[in-house]
């Protein structure tokens, strides 16, 4: 009996052994469900229920995720060495700041009407503050290991390496959430620049790599089927960069001397039209070569999960540009794609459910196949 009882936690953690990094793409993209539903322009009040709900859904999930990866940091470290040190699995280590921040930017956002404005910015607090500090970690950390321990070629880009630069430009977008809870004066204002900063971060370290993804497209042909739905990741800094200088323009006026916060809130709107734009155009290059990859008989992945919380920053982003146009388009626009959003969660969601209930999730990669015995007299 004492040892059933004691081989329990070795049961639970040899479950999660193979749970990699990637698993926080799913707190990201349930979060933003959430999170857009309540930017959205229209019936906001009688939206603001279920997206309550959404992000309580997403905090149940960071909370689980979080205590399972925790487990697997205790009992297997050999395998988080391995992921660290695989070009494919260190990029995801930038989903845990950014679902840190997802749910934090939840929280101050419908959350506080569950909760109190008073908790709801204190652990949107904490969640910014520590998902900040491991986002610009990962924005160092994993490029360097890719520089001095992985090798990789040009052939091998894709759009995840986007990840770990992505999530500085998040904290660009949560921070401005805070600034109104702050004393008046200083510390307003540093934390709003601190945020342009990291939008700064964000956005230069993008157009250096984005460049690498697309050369590779070109030249080295379509992803593999399994990889094809990263190519919405793109669209996570073209949403988001447009979502956080809306926000900044948002809370600038009072903030920033008068001309500077003028100036953002141009800014905001010369800068988030035109990527606006790239962004439907990359929208309709990456849906083409999903509905190819699928008539090719791509499979659920993980990666399905690249369907959301980019297309959620767009949304957010739409948005933000119709609050400062006052254009019908923009709104019409965030509500299109909070459609299609809502279908890639409810898809993946589906997927992922299908898949643990199956066990082909949490599953290792297949062992090699043994290498045949050399012949001898007895074996011929």
């Amino acid at each position: 009996m004492v040892t059933a009882v004691h081989s329990l936690p070795a049961v639970r953690a040899a479950r999660v052994r193979h749970l990699g990094p990637n698993w926080y793409a799913a707190v990201m993209g349930t979060s933003v469900v959430g999170t857009a539903g309540a930017t959205l322009p229209v019936h906001a009040d009688a939206l603001r229920g279920p997206c309550t709900v959404v992000w309580a859904l997403a905090s149940l999930l960071l909370a689980t995720l979080l205590a399972a990866r925790a487990l697997h940091w205790t009992h297997h470290r050999d395998q988080a060495r391995v992921h660290l040190l695989d070009p494919a699995m260190a990029p995801f280590y930038g989903c845990l700041a950014m679902a840190l921040l997802a749910v934090g930017g939840g929280t101050v956002t419908v959350g506080r009407d569950w909760i109190g404005t008073g908790p709801a910015v204190a652990v949107a607090t904490v969640l910014f503050t520590t998902g900040t500090a491991i986002g610009l970690l990962s924005a160092i950390a994993v490029p360097y290991l890719m520089a001095v321990r992985h090798r990789v070629a040009p052939a091998e880009a894709t759009p995840v390496w986007l990840l770990p630069l992505v999530a500085p430009m998040v904290s660009a977008a949560v921070g401005p959430l805070l600034v109104p809870h702050l004393p008046p004066g200083q510390p307003r204002e540093t934390l709003l620049l601190a945020c342009l900063a990291l939008f700064g971060v964000s956005l230069l370290a993008t157009l250096l790599m984005l460049p690498l993804v697309f050369a590779r497209l070109i030249t080295g042909g379509p992803l593999p089927l399994a990889l094809t739905p990263t190519l919405f990741l793109v669209l996570g800094p073209l949403g988001q960069s447009t979502t956080a200088l809306g926000l900044i323009a948002d809370d600038a006026p009072g903030v920033v001397p008068a001309p500077y916060a003028r100036g953002l809130e141009v800014f905001a709107v010369l800068y988030g039209v035109p990527v606006m734009g790239f962004a439907l155009l990359w929208l309709a290059f990456s849906v083409a070569h999903v509905v190819r990859a699928r008539r090719q008989g791509m499979g659920f992945a993980m990666t399905w999960w690249a369907f959301t919380f980019p297309l959620g920053t767009c949304v957010t982003g739409a948005s933000a540009l119709a609050r400062h146009t006052g254009l019908d388009v923009y709104d019409a626009l965030a509500l299109g794609l909070y459609a299609a959003l809502l279908a890639g969660w409810l898809t993946a969601s589906a997927g992922t459910v299908r898949g643990l209930l199956s066990g082909e999730l949490l599953r290792g990669p297949a062992p090699a196949p043994a290498a045949p015995r050399p012949a001898t007299a007895r074996t011929r």
